[in-house]
């Protein structure tokens, strides 16, 4: 019977011990459960993490592979940015309905995903892709992906966008594509986006948008078009956009001659805020903005309509219109087809981040001038607040309050933490500095619950000899 005792004795020991367990250089706690390994050289998952964690923080490693059964399907936040994953095996994620947030950025040798990738994930709402060296997005991969609120993908090099890549996504309310190799926009490129706010397309290689390619952003409020490669854009295609506000359409080398009337036309209508859109042809135009453009400077454009009156005639059902035919009178330009990759390379921008709070913010004018934009060297990348909606902070929250405020922008008028360029393609001054990541440090609770782990270790020995001395002692006195 004491024998009993005693050896049960032992297992209660052991036991409490192994409820401290976690992976080598690791920190584990608890409310909400929590692994944080970030920042320790680690060139795979470590092996140990606890079943169950809902929180797992891999960033700023060497990680080469995510494989089936690395994770557990309670996992809540998954952060494994800034590591050197080459492969992600479509079944990783499978069965992850409780995920919220994957960052899989800064992943530069991430070259493709399968379709299959994302699928499942019912309950995500902000997917991290930027920076990953990805050159194309296969079909289907935001299948099923409705509660989506933010997708970041800048800084790859994405030539092509397929028809309906986002038709699934209805929440989406924040669409980064900065900084790609994109050179169209398609009838249906943006299909299905009805809920988005923020569209950011400037740093591509854009040469022809099609006139019903925002035909579905009914509330989007921003548009960046910014540092492209368009020489026209019909005013039709922005005419579609009730509900915006903000529009940057500086440094491209707009013709403003007869194809430039319709986009004249609804400048002059317009009632947000827009960037200088600088002529470079005709030569008599050349340096002026459209904006300040008057009817007489086309001459010889009486034959064409404007925007008011083509609408009148030949466009009167915009809601009405198919969207299974492309517009006949609008090709993309023939002089210079599907090879991007001769154009200038530059430096990717930096990734922007959802804003603390959208409503009420206000957006200085642009100012005219056209500047030629300052493109600085690559910025690391920084760690913004990341915490479930609707709930207050933590005390044990991993992120410390000048990390949060590090990877937040403030006002529409700042495309993003990073981005090198403002409205007017001047050097931006940045509302936060951007500071490297850090490693993460426990709060004082979770250091404390650390060292009593170590000293249970310690302290396991003497109480094994403890428990047998007892267990002889007892024989002794029985016999």
């Amino acid at each position: 019977m004491f024998f009993r005792c005693g050896l049960e004795f032992l297992l209660v020991l052991w036991g409490l011990e192994l409820s401290w367990s976690c992976p080598r250089h690791c920190i584990c706690y608890s409310a909400p459960s929590t692994v944080s390994c970030q920042a320790h050289n680690f060139l795979s998952v470590p092996e140990g993490i606890p079943p169950h964690s809902e929180r797992i923080f891999l960033q700023n490693n060497k990680i080469h592979r995510l494989l089936r059964g690395h994770f557990s399907s309670t996992t809540v936040t998954l952060w494994i940015y800034s590591n050197n994953i080459t492969y992600i095996e479509p079944s990783t994620f499978q069965g992850f309905t409780l995920l919220e947030e994957l960052d899989l950025g800064d992943n530069r040798y991430l070259r493709s995903l399968s379709p299959e990738t994302f699928h499942g994930l019912g309950r995500l709402h902000a997917l991290h892709l930027y920076r990953c060296g990805l050159n194309e997005l296969p079909n289907n991969i935001f299948q099923g992906l409705r509660n989506l609120q933010y997708l970041y993908l800048q800084d790859n090099h994405l030539e092509y966008l397929q028809d309906d890549i986002f038709v699934d996504l209805h929440n989406l309310s924040h669409l980064f594509l900065h900084g790609n190799r994109l050179w169209s926009l398609h009838q249906n490129t943006f299909r299905g986006l009805r809920a988005l706010d923020r569209l950011l397309l400037h740093h591509n290689q854009l040469q022809w948008v099609d006139r019903l390619a925002f035909h579905d952003l009914k509330r989007l409020t921003t548009l960046y078009l910014f540092n492209n490669s368009l020489v026209e854009l019909a005013g039709e295609c922005l005419a579609t956009l009730g509900a915006l506000e903000y529009l940057r359409l500086n440094d491209n080398p707009w013709e403003c001659d007869c194809k430039a009337l319709s986009l004249w036309d609804w400048l002059k209508r317009f009632r947000g805020s827009t960037s200088s859109v600088g002529c470079v042809a005709p030569p008599e135009l050349a340096g002026k903005d459209l904006k300040q453009v008057k009817k007489e400077d086309f001459p010889n454009c009486s034959g064409s309509e404007s925007l008011h009156q083509s609408r009148a005639k030949s466009w009167p059902g915009t809601d009405k219109v198919s969207l299974k035919q492309e517009p006949q009178p609008a090709q993309p330009p023939p002089a210079q087809p599907h090879h991007p990759h001769i154009a200038e390379q530059f430096s990717p921008v930096p990734l922007p981040q959802p804003p603390p709070a959208i409503n009420g913010a206000q957006e200085p004018e642009a100012t005219p001038d056209v500047v030629t934009p300052q493109r600085p060297g690559r910025s690391r990348n920084c760690t913004r607040q990341r915490t479930r909606s609707g709930k207050a902070k933590e005390p044990n929250e991993v992120h410390t309050s000048k990390e949060m405020a590090d990877k937040e922008y403030s006002s529409p008028d700042f495309t993003g933490k990073y981005d090198p360029t403002s409205p007017d393609s001047s050097v931006t001054r940045r509302k936060h500095k951007c500071t490297p990541r850090t490693s993460v440090r426990p709060p004082s609770g979770v250091q404390q619950a650390s060292n009593r782990g170590n000293l249970r270790r310690a302290l396991l020995p003497v109480s094994i000899m403890v428990g047998l001395l007892v267990l002889l002692s007892t024989g002794l006195v029985l016999r």
